[in-house]
Order: structure tokens, then C-alpha cells, then sequence
């Protein structure tokens, strides 16, 4: 009796499964889509909604191409355009700072959550804008999540509802991502930088959707010159040695390798666009070594087989 063939990308899976094991990667659940193929998934715990870290961050990119698209904003408005209440607090220099700034990470205010628990008193946008400027915004690179908060918060102001709500219709529920959870400020924003609860094959959804375009199964939901743009304009990191983080694009990653590029969340959440195999490749893990083990472990054992 013949035997049936087996699938290339399973072959690669194994090789995946055997990388984990033997390097205690920490990978939870592994989801792979191909155009044109049915998705193929691995799991080593249950798929539960959890933190997906500063993948949340490319949402709130999404929600800004959205907003544009809209004519609700642009990405070179100044910041305090759509904030009018935090100019009177604002530092000097601000008044020079735009949603490109935010979204490249070149705001130029070297600002941190003060408290661990992200439960700072006061206001967190007017705290950000009010820190003197470490550098002239648009000249250097600061990856900080206080960036993405104030987005979320500029989306609030022109959206009519915070980040998340504005989301549901435009890209949620077209997902099929129903009532998915964001965590707050003090104040009731998303924190835009992290806290979105999402399953794996939930952020697949949105890689699969970037993969082509901003498309998702024929329909689309976030503007195609937009997603060329997120991860087309570049900006030098502090990284340089690290070729798979030596660039940031707008609330995204580009890699190394194959000219792919990734949503990145701490301890090795990722959804990997791979526009040369019409693939993307998402895990999730909990990994507290340097994450990009998981990243040689997926081009090495998967990528060729795709």
C-alpha cells in the first residue's frame, strides 16, 4: 500500500517541536498560514487568552493607519494638535513632536512607567509630554511603550472611543476576535504598549492579515499603503550588532532574513510575515532568554520548508 506524502511544513514542525525540547525554548503554541493552504498548529499548553506584550503595540499602529484612512488624523500632525489640554503643561520642544515621532519610537522624551504595576498618579499622557526632551524629536531612537499609550490616546481624541472600542468594528470583530480584553490606566485608556489579551491564533489573524496587505480573507481591513509603510520606514536602533532588531518600523519589526518582518512581544511572542513564502509563522512563549533563540529555531527547523 502507498504511503500518503507528508507534508513539507509538517517535517518542519517536528524539527520545530525537537529545537524546542532540546533548548528549553518555552514556545506555548505555534500557528502556521499559507496562502492557498489550510492553517497548520502545534500547542503545548491550552490556547488561553494572556498578555501578548508589545505585540499590542502593532495593534495600535493598525488603529492609527486605520484612523488616517479615515481622514482623522495624519501621521505628521503634531501631537499636541489633538491633545490641546497638555499644551499648556507640555515641555519645551513638544509642540515639534508628531504621531511619526510616536510611531518610530523618536519622540525624543526619555520617559519610563514610574510605577511597576503601571498605576502612575495622575495623568500619563500629560506626565510624557511634560518630561523635557532628551533629544530633538525625529532624531533619536528611545524604545519606550509610553510612546504607544499616548497613540491610544490620540485615537480616543479623534476616534470618538479609546483604542480598543474603536478597534471592535474596524478590525476585531472582522477578525472574528470577539470581546477581546485591554489593559488600563488609571484613567480607563488602553495602555496601547501592552496588556491586549489574545490567543495565538488571534494575532495570526492579524499577521495574516498584514501579510497580504491589510486583507483578510477578501476583505479589506487596513489600508494596503499603510502596512507598506509600517515596515518600509525604518529607523536605526541603538542595536546595531543585533541584525534581527537593528531597524524599527512603525510599531513593527523588520528581520534579517528573507525580508520578513514581525510583530515582537517580550518573552517570545511573535507573528512573522514572510511575503517570499506567502507565509506567517505566530507563536507564543515564555522565554527569559534572548529571544531571538526562537527566531534562529524557526528559520532553521520551518522556514525551509515553507
Amino acid at each position: 500500500m502507498a504511503m500518503l506524502p507528508i507534508d513539507g511544513v509538517q517535517v518542519g514542525l517536528l524539527g520545530l517541536r525537537q529545537a524546542v525540547a532540546e533548548r528549553g525554548l518555552g514556545l506555548e503554541g505555534v500557528h502556521i498560514t499559507r496562502a492557498g493552504e489550510a492553517p497548520i498548529s502545534f500547542r503545548w499548553v491550552s490556547d488561553d487568552r494572556r498578555d501578548v506584550y508589545s505585540v499590542s503595540k502593532t495593534f495600535t499602529s493598525v488603529a492609527v493607519g486605520i484612523a488616517r484612512a479615515d481622514g482623522l488624523l495624519d501621521l505628521d500632525d503634531p501631537v499636541l494638535n489633538h491633545l490641546p489640554e497638555f499644551k499648556s503643561t507640555a515641555a519645551e520642544g513638544v509642540e515639534e513632536l508628531t504621531i511619526r515621532h510616536l510611531l518610530s519610537m523618536t519622540a525624543g522624551i526619555d520617559f519610563r512607567w514610574e510605577d511597576p504595576d503601571l498605576d502612575p498618579p495622575g495623568d500619563p499622557a500629560q506626565t510624557f509630554l511634560a518630561t523635557p526632551l532628551s533629544a530633538q524629536p525625529g532624531t533619536s531612537y528611545a524604545y519606550r511603550g509610553t510612546n504607544s499609550y499616548v497613540l491610544g490616546r490620540i485615537i480616543a481624541a479623534v476616534g470618538g472611543s479609546n483604542l480598543r472600542d474603536f478597534l471592535l468594528p474596524r478590525l476585531f470583530r472582522p477578525l472574528g476576535i470577539g470581546n477581546p480584553q485591554w489593559l488600563r490606566c488609571p484613567l480607563g485608556f488602553p495602555l496601547g504598549a501592552m496588556g491586549l489579551q489574545l490567543r495565538t491564533e488571534e494575532i495570526a489573524r492579524l499577521g495574516e492579515t498584514l501579510l497580504h496587505h491589510g486583507s483578510f480573507r477578501g476583505r479589506q481591513l487596513v489600508p494596503a499603503d499603510y502596512v507598506d509603510l509600517m515596515h518600509s520606514e525604518l529607523t536605526p536602533t541603538d542595536r546595531a550588532d543585533d541584525p534581527d532588531n537593528a531597524a524599527y518600523g512603525l510599531h513593527c519589526w523588520p528581520c534579517a532574513r528573507d525580508g520578513a518582518w514581525r510583530m515582537d512581544g517580550l518573552y517570545g511572542q511573535f507573528s512573522i510575515m514572510l511575503p517570499d513564502q506567502q507565509a506567517c509563522v505566530t507563536v507564543t512563549a515564555h522565554y527569559e532568554k534572548p529571544t531571538t533563540d526562537i527566531l534562529d529555531a524557526i528559520w532553521t527547523e520551518l522556514v525551509p520548508y515553507l
